[in-house]
């Protein structure tokens, strides 16, 4: 029985309906090496399809949540294939199917702003292969050497004998070529489609409101599951009544989920939902209810002061010149549990058969979700696929797949029949993977001339690894836990040279599992450097500014985005009257990034956030206009924690359960963003997570340029703002 039509279709069925062409290349890591393939399927790693109607169909593993990796990927394919930009759509390709092909198509991982840096080569060889393949065919057709042959906008053209065709009308032959080695890629300096603002290939789509997202897929036959997990982390389902909801209307099913949920499944969302919400369940709630933000708090200030700690970056003795220096300062600032609160819900439709299950849902990672769903479907990866839609919002929450183990697990209870299990904005909330809860405390000594002669930054909090990958961590260390305070040679490194420095990590795990989010330890990290820095400097009496400068001698490309914001906002120059100015920069998923923010503060305490002026230097800027909207929308996202963000917990659960009470920023709150673009070239940087680090401690800095008042502990809403 045919449930539903996807836009996923296979790639013998593509080459039957459309005789075209499909190109491939090997991936260039041993991880990835191509075994032989089968004489009937010679196209292998396949990245493009002409059709002969000469419609360019590149293929993505990248997941598209709003932050343009579609768009950006498909411009670095069209930079090698000189292909017509009107002609390209996209299609995703599933984790199945690159499974069956020895992961013919890479990472599907889209997180840790790596969609575009981590696959940049292999994509443009993808297109460069397919130019090469596609000239080689028109040239044997005339007869005449390939060298002499060009390609642009999907034509090619023998400039010599006057003559061209379309990609379309020499796809098939190319097909039947076997694929140059080692293509070369174009010079940066070449470029004509990198580099440029193309618009976005899902814009119309998402203006007429045709885009499907996991929560509007429809099939027929289909029932939705709303499910409810035990509200304190760790509790299970004690019992519950079924009887008291089964006749109430489209309700079919009334389910034990595992051993810590209950769910109900009726024929429609609001059906389940009500008869959820009547549904007699008894928790046991286990040794976690004693839990409260006060007790997670008094657990983080004990690791403050501990005498064991994970060292994550160190040069000469910081205890002994701060115990030396003419001036000893010190901080503690904290940062609370922050939910990721995508604007959908978490969701997943699956149909699960003893022989077969398939899932459609939004993931940011294919192959994770692949792997999960085996998982609980209690079948080999082979029998199971997963048919990605577009995601209504990320921000890592997608990468780990507890809502669909828990979709797939309902769905084998109703076997052969889609189930789509979508949460409710409250369980979404309460069932959160959370941004760790941290604090940190800093040290810092000054010299009689103001110089900063030691620092020590001790944090105290969750480790995310601890909870997500315990295998990644080195000897009980998460290195993770040190993003952007590292030593030179990785892509976080501190902006800084200090004569003596200890960064170490005391790890408090608690019952609330922490997750990445979008920034993941750099929000707070930034924080707590770039605003104790602020404090050092105000202690020496010097500029902001300058005091940071003296620091960055050897970090040239940290101070090239730290001057750029500078010489932007007008830092040399007073500010508007009642205007005060902040500034911060930091190094993130393989960027450099800075901001200025300038700011206000009335006398009862209300903030206004006028400008913010932005600096990224990414290496290579893939499409500038899209990067200036990614910018702007981690501003967004990181002043909307900075402002609002914060999950308090309460009898080992989590209060706030909607955005009545976990606010996000409004229009008339955003400031004027001015973003500024300044690839140096040379290497790839990330794009949708780096500059949502620098918002909060620029913000927080110009705050107390305006009051007077150092605001060490996050959300402002919980802050008295008025001036000291």
């Amino acid at each position: 029985m045919t449930l539903i039509e996807t836009t996923t279709a296979s790639r013998r069925a593509v080459l039957k309906a459309a005789a075209g062409l499909t190109v491939g290349f090997c991936l260039p890591t041993d991880a990835f090496a191509q075994q032989p393939a089968p004489a009937a399927t010679p196209e292998i790693n396949a990245w493009v399809v002409i059709r002969p109607d000469d419609t360019v169909v590149l293929r993505m593993a990248r997941s598209e949540m709003g932050q343009g990796t579609r768009t950006g990927l498909c411009q670095m394919i069209a930079e090698e294939l000189h292909c017509d930009w009107s002609k390209i759509v996209t299609e995703y390709v599933t984790p199945g199917q690159s499974l069956a092909r020895n992961r013919a198509w890479g990472a599907f991982l889209t997180a840790g702003s790596q969609g575009i840096r981590q696959s940049h080569e292999y994509v443009r060889r993808g297109g460069a292969t397919a130019r090469v393949m596609l000239i080689q065919a028109a040239a044997d057709a005339w007869g005449v050497p390939a060298a002499q042959c060009t390609a642009k906008d999907s034509v090619i053209t023998h400039a010599a004998s006057g003559r061209s065709v379309r990609y379309g009308q020499v796809a098939a032959a190319a097909a039947r070529l076997t694929p140059p080695a080692n293509v070369p890629l174009k010079d940066p300096k070449d470029w004509t489609v990198i580099g440029t603002s193309a618009k976005r290939l899902d814009t119309a789509a998402k203006t007429t409101g045709a885009l499907v997202y996991g929560s509007d897929l429809k099939m027929p036959g289909m029932l939705v599951a709303v499910p409810k997990e035990c509200p304190v982390f760790g509790g299970k389902v004690a019992s519950f009544d079924a009887a008291k909801v089964s006749s109430m209307p489209g309700v079919r099913h009334v389910l034990k989920v595992a051993d810590t949920a209950v769910a109900v499944v009726a024929d429609t969302f609001w059906q389940a939902k009500t008869a959820l919400d009547a549904l007699p369940v008894t928790w046991d709630y286990g040794p976690n209810r004693a839990v409260s933000s006060e007790t997670i708090a008094a657990q983080l200030r004990e690791g403050l002061d501990a005498q064991e700690a994970f060292v994550g970056n160190t040069n000469g003795d910081a205890r002994a010149a701060i115990a030396g220096a003419a001036r000893k300062l010190e901080a503690v600032y904290e940062y609370p549990f922050q939910n990721h609160a995508p604007m959908e819900p978490m969701n997943a439709t699956v149909v699960w058969t003893p022989t077969r299950c398939d899932v459609w849902c939004p993931t940011q990672n294919g192959e994770a979700a692949l792997a999960a769903t085996a998982q609980a479907a209690g079948l080999p990866q082979t029998a199971c696929d997963v048919h990605r839609v577009d995601l209504g919002g990320g921000f890592g929450r997608r990468t780990t797949h507890d809502w669909l183990i828990q979709a797939v697990t309902i769905a084998r209870q109703v076997p052969g029949v889609p189930i789509k299990t979508q949460w409710t904005r409250e369980e979404d909330m309460v069932q959160g993977r959370y941004h760790p809860v941290t604090m940190c405390k800093l040290t810092g000594g000054l010299d009689a001339q103001g110089n900063v002669v030691g620092l020590h930054m001790r944090i105290s909090g969750q480790s995310i690894l601890s909870y997500v990958f315990p295998t990644a961590l080195q000897s009980g260390r998460d290195p993770v836990q040190f993003q952007g305070l590292n030593a030179g040679g990785n892509d976080s490194q501190i902006g800084y040279s200090f004569p003596n420095l200890l960064i170490d990590h005391a790890m408090r795990n608690t019952h609330v599992p922490p997750h990445f989010w979008r920034g993941v330890n750099h929000n707070q990290n930034a924080i707590y450097l770039e605003c104790f820095l602020d404090e050092l400097a105000h202690a020496a009496g010097q500029d902001p500014l300058a005091f940071r400068r003296k620091l960055m001698g050897n970090h040239p490309r940290h101070l090239a985005v730290l001057n750029a914001v500078a010489e932007r906002i007008g830092w040399d120059k007073p500010p508007p009257a009642g205007v005060h100015r902040g500034i911060a920069q930091q190094m993130g998923f393989g960027s450099y990034v800075a901001a200025a923010a300038e700011v206000s503060v009335d006398a009862a305490g209300k903030l206004r956030m006028h400008r913010i002026v932005a600096a990224t230097d990414c290496g290579h800027a893939v499409n500038p206009r899209q990067i200036e909207m990614q910018v702007e929308g981690s501003f967004v996202y990181g002043l909307s924690a900075l402002l609002y963000g914060a999950c308090t917990v309460k009898d080992g659960q989590i209060v706030e359960t909607n955005f009545d009470s976990y606010n996000v920023l409004r229009m008339d709150e955003m400031p004027k963003v001015e973003t500024i673009v300044m690839p140096s070239g040379g290497f790839w940087g990330g794009v949708g997570e780096p500059t949502i680090m620098v918002a909060a401690p620029a913000v927080l800095n110009a705050i107390f340029a305006a009051t007077g008042k150092r605001i060490r502990s996050v959300p402002l809403k919980d802050q008295d703002l008025r001036r000291a």
